[in-house]
């Protein structure tokens, strides 16, 4: 009897840590799909994502070490750059199989004479779309302050000067009070750059310079200080969104990769999970977020999220000066 009762008893004790191990497995889940979410909605539109991510880890900690959450707030944006692939693959995508419209076209740009006009180069069964090249290029040129920055080891040296809440305040105010003046400025101006291919090299590097804000002071939002820095050369909001998004794609994929080959693939189960569900989560809502944005600013400028950072720097500043 008293056997049967000590198997009962252990058989007891095993469900009961196996629920709990389950429970919390589930609730780390949870965590990561929000933090998903919020990535997906905060990294496309100007308002930044790290002043969310301060806020929300406020309330909201995983249960993880320092080193796993370091490198999940950077690879979580893998999800978010997903979205941008998918939804702007005809953007992206320099080659197609060979048509005859394509063809036609490549005739005629080669009876034209002029590199410059040629849109089609078909080699074979494949045809090269040479806009979405030149494109590429200039996506490169506005990487090429970035990459100095990064390898002089500044991007460190900031984060360690600048990621705290204060700092991160006063960016989200900054940024959203030249949102607001930007957009006055321009108001009842008609740009002179409509099309993203209508920026030029010059245009790209000088965008590319404005991204250094975002890396150099966090809380500007990447995206928010490259559309800022197309607005005020005279590129459309249209415009300025796609390449902002594009650009996105080799600064994030490569600031990710850096994270993850720093910190490791030698992730345990849970890890990998809690890691894929908020990139899962990030993708879906990406997806969303960014064509809503796409329709919003048909009709709209950019004052709603100016006022919007305004609002959230004083929360942040009020929290940390008051609450804490």
């Amino acid at each position: 009897m008293s056997a049967w009762y000590r198997l009962s008893v252990a058989l007891h004790r095993l469900m009961h840590s196996s629920y709990e191990k389950n429970g919390v497995f589930m609730a780390e889940i949870l965590k990561a799909i929000i933090f998903g979410i919020v990535e997906g909605i905060t990294e496309w539109l100007p308002i930044s994502s790290t002043g969310h991510m301060i806020l929300l880890n406020e309330f909201l900690t995983l249960d993880v070490s320092a080193e796993f959450w370091d490198m999940f707030l950077v690879v979580i944006q893998l999800g978010a750059i997903l979205a941008v692939v998918v939804l702007f693959w005809n953007l992206i995508w320099p080659f197609a199989r060979s048509s005859s419209e394509a063809v036609v076209a490549a005739g005629q740009n080669e009876k034209s004479g002029s590199l410059a006009k040629r849109e089609y180069w078909v080699l074979g069964p494949v045809t090269v779309r040479m806009p979405v090249i030149i494109n590429w290029c200039k996506i490169v040129v506005s990487c090429l302050p970035a990459i100095v920055f990064v390898v002089l080891g500044l991007d460190e040296t900031c984060d360690r000067l600048f990621y705290n809440p204060v700092c991160v305040a006063v960016a989200l105010i900054v940024f959203g009070v030249a949102f607001i003046l930007v957009e006055n400025h321009n108001a009842a101006k008609q740009a002179p750059v409509e099309q993203m291919r209508d920026i030029t090299f010059q245009m790209a590097i000088l965008i590319g310079l404005f991204q250094l804000l975002a890396a150099a002071f966090p809380g500007t939002s990447r995206s928010g200080a490259t559309i800022i820095g197309a607005l005020l050369i005279g590129v459309s909001r249209k415009a300025a969104s796609e390449f902002t998004f594009i650009l996105a794609i080799p600064v994030m994929l490569g600031a990710s990769l850096l994270k993850l080959m720093d910190f490791g693939l030698h992730l345990t189960g849970t890890e990998w999970a809690v890691l894929l569900s908020g990139m899962v989560s990030a993708f879906l809502v990406s997806v969303v977020v960014i064509k809503f944005l796409l329709g919003y600013i048909r009709k709209h400028d950019f004052k709603v999220f100016g006022w919007y950072r305004i609002v959230l720097g004083v929360v942040v500043l009020l929290y940390f000066f008051l609450l804490k």
